[in-house]
């Protein structure tokens, strides 16, 4: 088995934190992005599990890749993940239930991620079993690092908390519009509104620029009537 560089291990480790973001760039796992993100330790809880899961799962599509047949590998791959989403929520179940509480479903929704499945088909599937564990690893930590900084915003302002302990004053007004789903569309379009402003390769050429507008005055042939 070939060793991996330590440069192709940055690489995988921490291109898709900036770079190629899964949710900044790719715009991929949105849902939980909206749902998980009002706390700092429910949204730290849900990191984990994801990162977890798409890690392993990677790893586990990768070593067996060449004995999956091609026309079931997408019912493969959602067996391993979706055993793998079980034994997370399990896992949260038995040591931090209130947690598992407060994510829900988002847990099990995690078998319908993009982000773990887009993994498993475009790099799992091709890739050997440490690459493909490092890529799973570094998506989950480029997914966490877009979670956590639109969790930090809205619990610090809008509940002024951080991590549950109270860090305003008393007298700052809570922001309960911070606390409802449609501000992490507002934070995360600013996200990638910055990304893009300092990295110019994530913008994409405009497939349809529109022309210049140009008019022709209409000719009228006047009519010359005989008397």
């Amino acid at each position: 088995m070939k060793a991996i560089s330590v440069k192709e291990t940055r690489k995988l480790l921490f291109t898709p934190i900036v770079e190629n973001n899964p949710i900044a760039l790719q715009i991929l796992g949105i849902c939980s992005a909206l749902a998980v993100t009002v706390k700092m330790d429910v949204t730290l809880i849900m990191c984990i599990a994801l990162t977890s899961v798409v890690t392993l799962s990677n790893l586990f599509i990768s070593i067996i890749r060449h004995y999956i047949p091609d026309s079931i590998r997408i019912i493969v791959q959602m067996t391993i993940i979706s055993s793998l989403v079980i034994i997370v929520d399990e896992l949260l179940k038995a040591y931090a239930y209130e947690a598992s509480k407060q994510l829900s479903v988002f847990v099990g929704l995690i078998i319908t991620n993009c982000i773990v499945m887009g993994r498993a088909e475009a790099y799992a599937m091709k890739n050997p079993p440490i690459k493909s564990m490092l890529d799973g690893f570094g998506n989950g930590l480029g997914y966490s690092f877009v979670l956590l900084v639109v969790a930090a915003i809205r619990e610090v302002f809008g509940s002024g908390t951080f991590f549950g302990m109270q860090i305003m004053p008393d007298s700052y007004p809570v922001n309960n519009f911070l606390l409802l789903p449609p501000s992490s569309f507002i934070i995360i379009g600013i996200m990638i509104w910055v990304i893009r402003s300092f990295s110019k390769s994530q913008v994409e050429e405009n497939e349809n620029p529109l022309k210049a507008h140009t008019f022709k005055p209409l000719k009228v042939k006047k009519e010359v009537h005989s008397g």
